[in-house]
């Protein structure tokens, strides 16, 4: 499992050096998601089999989706439409598919020719996660909850555009009489 540990803790850190780099919004997050499964590998591979599918539920499933919804409430407008057409060309595609065939690869590899034990053969199991997320970090499991949410309305204020009497020109009969007094 030595082997699956350092390649998928490889794939890692190259697919979050393009998340940060990366100019994309969309293309950061196909990254992101490659990089969350390559931790979930990196679970996988230490024992912890609970916290390596608890990775790909939560973060690879539901955060991305909070994401990809975050992204496109934030509608970034005329300037992302050519980014948007292109998308489909290879050089978009190409870096988070060699990524997920070296991680399909690693996946086949483990499932066919290691044993059940992890690194050191530790088993982490679902009652022992719990315990500690519901015991001692109760505080910091809500604090977190908090934080993302926080972060969800402060994305979607500072991506929205202001546009002037707005809000008063979905009333019927009161939009064009606002919308001319503020030109």
């Amino acid at each position: 499992m030595e082997f699956a540990f350092y390649i998928c803790g490889v794939i890692a850190v190259l697919a979050t050096l393009r998340v940060i780099v990366g100019t994309n919004p969309v293309h950061a997050l196909l990254y992101l998601i490659i990089s969350l499964l390559a931790i979930a590998g990196v679970f996988f591979a230490l024992g912890a089999v609970f916290a390596g599918a608890l990775e790909i539920i939560v973060y690879a499933g539901a955060i991305m989706v909070l994401f990809v919804f975050v992204v496109m409430m934030l509608n970034l407008g005329d300037s992302i439409q050519e980014q948007e057409r292109r998308w489909l060309q290879p050089s978009a595609w190409l870096g988070p598919a060699v990524l997920s065939f070296i991680l399909l690869c690693v996946m086949v590899y483990a499932i066919h020719t290691l044993n059940d034990q992890g690194i050191d053969g530790k088993m982490i199991d679902a009652k022992a996660v719990g315990i500690s997320l519901f015991g001692p970090y109760v505080l910091a499991v809500e604090l977190a909850s908090m934080l993302l949410l926080a972060g969800l309305v402060v994305a979607f204020h500072v991506g929205r555009e202001e546009r002037a009497g707005d809000v008063l020109a979905n009333r019927q009969g009161d939009g064009k009489s606002k919308k001319e007094e503020h030109a």
